[in-house]
């Protein structure tokens, strides 16, 4: 099964089965709408779909905000929409999986802070660039993914 895994962001970290990853920077750009950060987003979902296929899309789930972060919140959901609607339109199988699901498969912690998650993700993939928590938690969607959904 070839599944992608997305943490939906601005900066929004991904990574293929097939080994490839990274990180697209959706920002807006000077005199652009809000709407351009969902159009860049369903262009790379195809650009990875013509480049390598996707059975699986697997992304971390917005569910809640703590005081002062709703329009963050607001915003990941927009992003998680798109997704799924990227991948109805594709008939593409999708799954969101909450951050603490994510955070318990890679520490063992459901409330695990960014540091932890960085650091149990260098630790499992020393040969995987972990730059920031834009890319820590990918892996991880990634391995979980893997395990819930093996390939048949």
């Amino acid at each position: 099964m070839k599944i992608l895994a997305l943490d939906p962001a601005t900066r929004i970290g991904w990574a293929h089965s097939c080994g490839q990853s990274g990180t697209w920077d959706l920002s807006i750009r000077r005199d652009e709408s809000k709407g351009m950060r969902l159009i860049r987003l369903r262009g790379k979902l195809s650009e990875i779909m013509t480049a390598v296929s996707v059975d699986l899309v697997a992304y971390k789930a917005a569910r809640h905000a703590g005081p002062g972060m709703q329009g963050a919140l607001v915003s990941q959901a927009e992003l998680q929409g798109v997704i799924e609607v990227w991948c109805i339109d594709n008939d593409i199988e999708y799954v969101g999986l909450s951050p603490s699901e994510i955070k318990k498969h890679a520490t063992g912690k459901g409330n695990a802070g960014k540091d932890m998650m960085l650091a149990a993700a260098r630790a499992k993939w020393p040969r995987i660039e972990i730059v920031d928590d834009n890319n820590a938690d990918v892996p991880w969607i990634l391995d979980l993914a893997k395990q819930r959904y093996p390939d048949k």
